[in-house]
């Protein structure tokens, strides 16, 4: 086991496959103690088929949660063993269905005095132990259904990254930046607009001057994400949300995320009440990262921009 003591509880999958290849080993061993032919991945379909009676293969699927495919292969096994015969006609003229022939069904006596000694023996180890693992097992698989290892790994991922990512306010050595990063989320959805044009190539003039300010996110020096809070220009809104964009090479890093929180908080410190956003509906990643940020669909101002289909809103108080 010093190899699980070294790598910790990332090879917590391999040392699970360890010790199921070590009950299967030994179930192996139990069935010939019995004087039953029998292999041990067959045991969740015979005991449904015991059970319940004849079923379709997709009915034995879901009620051992097994791939319909795997109960396939197993039920072919199975029948080559005499165990089971499939193909058997059903009212229902599209299924097929598979059921214990009378070899199977003598088993079931011998089996089921195995299953209690089984019982027996798994009862002695969790006595013996100091944690129950079939109780930790149902915890683990309802959390895993919460919430998957890959999105936990994902995530865990996200907050190591963003921490490499400094948000910093725009200087003059970061316009080309901003435009560059626009412009190129821009047009590759939509066209630029005359208003695009206005505050991308003159930021300091459309942005700074105005009461507004930009942030940047730098990765490594290199500026891979940008921000703007512009004074508003509809009612009830002190500030707006805009020209977000993220390089793609950098994405998934949580920057949108980084850049939004800090625009927020910045808003905050400027006395702002409200926060005004527009953008288009076909953008689902940004409409989503809008939502996390706490953002509603409002409706009811004109656009300057013809590629606008949402607009959004965010009380400030509230946060």
């Amino acid at each position: 086991m010093e190899f699980f003591n070294e790598t910790g509880r990332a090879a917590l999958g391999s040392r699970l496959r360890l010790l199921t290849a070590k009950i299967t080993d030994d179930a192996s061993k139990i069935y010939d103690l019995y004087q039953i032919k029998f292999v041990p991945k067959w045991f969740p379909v015979y005991f449904t088929l015991d059970n319940k009676g004849p079923m379709t293969v997709s009915a034995i699927a879901r009620a051992i949660s097994h791939s319909q495919p795997s109960v396939t292969k197993i039920v072919k096994e199975m029948s080559a063993a005499g165990l089971v015969k499939d193909n058997l006609e059903n009212k229902d003229k599209r299924h097929n269905l598979v059921a214990l022939t009378d070899q199977g069904r003598g088993l079931s006596e011998t089996i089921r005095s195995q299953l209690t000694d089984i019982e027996q023996a798994m009862e002695d180890i969790m006595n013996q132990a100091d944690h129950n693992l079939w109780e930790a097992i149902a915890e683990w698989e309802y959390l895993l259904e919460q919430k998957s290892l890959f999105q936990r790994v994902l995530e865990r991922k996200k907050i190591r990254e963003s921490k490499e990512v400094t948000i910093v306010s725009y200087g003059s050595e970061y316009r080309q930046a901003f435009r560059d990063l626009n412009k190129q989320w821009i047009e590759t959805y939509f066209e630029m607009e005359e208003k695009d044009l206005q505050v991308l190539n003159n930021p300091e003039e459309y942005i700074i001057k105005h009461g507004g300010e930009i942030l940047v996110a730098l990765l490594e020096g290199k500026a891979v994400g940008v921000c703007a809070l512009v004074k508003a220009e509809v009612p009830d809104y002190e500030y707006e949300m805009a020209k977000m964009a993220v390089d793609p090479v950098a994405q998934g890093r949580n920057i949108g995320w980084l850049l939004g929180q800090a625009l927020i908080q910045r808003a905050k410190v400027l006395g702002a009440r409200k926060l005004f956003l527009e953008s288009n509906t076909i953008l689902k990643p940004a409409i989503g990262l809008y939502q996390k940020l706490g953002f509603k669909k409002i409706a009811g101002y004109k656009s300057p921009y013809k590629r606008a289909n949402i607009q959004m809103g965010l009380d400030l108080l509230t946060l």
